[in-house]
């Protein structure tokens, strides 16, 4: 049986630039850094990993990842005052979660979310 998701890792074209961005968001830096070719992030209990990619290496729209906050509406006021724009402000969805979706410099979608 799956008891978890050990890690996620995410491809960039610029690891300094996605490395300011993850470390802006509160996530912890736990192995690599900007000068890094792989980096990884600490998100609860497991990590988000950043690998880099040549220019030459495109992909597109691949799904979404999801992350769990304590408190979806004072973390989204923190995004958008570091700047960035999410999709839309925090909403409650049919399935139990309030939520608010941000992508990340090379397009990635993120999902931050708790349960209502």
């Amino acid at each position: 049986m799956i008891e978890a998701i050990s890690a996620i890792t995410l491809a960039t074209h610029d690891m300094a630039r996605a490395v300011r961005f993850y470390d802006a968001l509160g996530f912890e830096l736990v192995h690599g850094g900007e000068d890094a070719l792989f980096t990884s992030f600490r998100a609860g209990t497991g990590y988000l990993n950043l690998i880099a990619q040549s220019a030459d290496r495109q992909w597109s729209w691949w799904g979404r990842a999801i992350f769990y906050v304590s408190d979806v509406d004072a973390f989204y006021a923190s995004v958008v005052a570091k700047g960035y724009r999410p999709e839309a402000p925090p909403r409650d969805a049919e399935w139990g979660e309030r939520f608010f979706h941000l992508a990340d410099p090379d397009g990635h979608e993120l999902s931050f979310a708790q349960p209502v």
